[in-house]
């Protein structure tokens, strides 16, 4: 039995195997939590395998999980499904529609072009699942990246955050249903090229005001986020900097974060949810941000990024042995942070 969180450490549920929710979030249904994510028990180094399936886990305490099982399996007998283990699953997120009583499942399918990039969308009417596919998009025409969903609770209207592939962050409005786009958008921190443009979105509220997450594109090597706040979900958004100031490395404590967690028996614990994909890095690292300074200087040679992507050459990227951080955000004034914690319990907050 687990008594607090152990952020990086490694973190098995209660039949004692490590815990397989990746690029998810948690949901809350009555009085239990629902963690789920991407399946990455058989992503090892040169097999070809992305993902199997979307994982769930449920618990009382947030610290002790017990696996549900898969609520959307692989699919095995056909490489064109965006199901197949080969095909690159990422981030599934969970909304509940109330106007329709189902729970709506989205993931990316990253294809093997970055103009292939597109959503698969699945529904439930339990949060367990089964779910089924119901939809496969391509959102606004544009090729989609990491994402998160949200939906406003005083009216139900949700919004869709995603990466438009290596060139800027989107806000579109979901219809109805929360199955897809009405059309209606916005575009924000638009930036040349990777590493700057930003990925894995992570929205969350507090008070009146809309706070982002959001790191750097350099692959499953960490990086530097940034943190930005505005009075709309559209934006205009306000950078705030990076919400690790105590990271000499400037990888986010050696993590990406995925979703923002609100307890909903605190009142004011958020919990930011962080992949660790790579666990057998060394313990010092190259400066990352000097790299990038270089690689992208006035007159820097077109293979710059490469050399970059490169740093990867430190790991074996066994994404199957990737841990998880999380982290407590702290608040100070506007600005929000994460610092480190070897061990922090729920129950230090109110």
């Amino acid at each position: 039995m687990y008594k607090s969180i152990r952020p990086g450490q490694v973190w098995l549920d209660t039949n004692g195997k490590r815990i397989q929710a990746h690029g998810g979030s948690i949901i809350t249904v009555g009085d239990t939590f629902y963690w789920y994510g991407e399946n990455k028990e058989k992503t090892v180094s040169r097999t070809g395998i992305w993902h199997y399936g979307v994982r769930m886990y449920k618990s009382k305490d947030l610290y002790n999980w017990e696996d549900l099982g898969l609520v959307l399996p692989p699919v095995l007998d056909d490489k064109e499904s965006p199901l197949h283990p080969e095909q690159y699953m990422d981030r599934p997120h969970i909304l509940y529609c109330k106007k329709t009583s189902k729970f709506v499942l989205w993931m990316k399918i990253m294809g093997k072009k970055d103009d292939m990039q597109f959503q698969t969308v699945a529904t439930a009417d339990a949060i367990t699942g089964p779910y089924k596919i119901v939809k496969i998009l391509k959102p606004l025409g544009m090729s989609c990246g990491d994402f998160d969903l949200v939906v406003e609770p005083t009216d139900g209207k949700a919004y869709y955050y995603f990466e438009r592939v290596h060139s800027e962050l989107v806000c579109a409005d979901l219809n109805e249903d929360y199955t897809d786009v009405t059309g209606y958008y916005s575009t924000h921190f638009p930036r040349t090229n990777p590493p700057f443009v930003r990925e894995a979105p992570a929205y969350f509220r507090r008070g009146r005001m809309h706070y982002l997450f959001t790191s750097g594109t350099t692959g499953y090597f960490p990086n530097q986020s940034e943190v930005a706040i505005s009075w709309g979900y559209h934006g205009p958004w306000k950078l705030l900097g990076d919400p690790h100031p105590k990271d000499a490395e400037h990888t986010s404590f050696r993590s990406q974060i995925t979703s923002v967690f609100k307890h909903p028996g605190k009142k004011n614990l958020y919990i930011a949810l962080a992949d660790r994909w790579l666990t057998d890095l060394p313990n010092k690292l190259p400066d990352i941000d000097r790299a990038f300074d270089e690689g992208f200087a006035p007159g820097a040679d077109k293979d710059a990024w490469a050399r970059l992507i490169a740093l990867n050459k430190f790991t074996a990227q066994n994404t199957s042995l990737a841990d998880y951080v999380w982290l407590p955000v702290r608040f100070d004034g506007e600005m929000a942070y994460l610092d480190w914690h070897e061990e922090w319990k729920i129950e230090d907050y109110k």
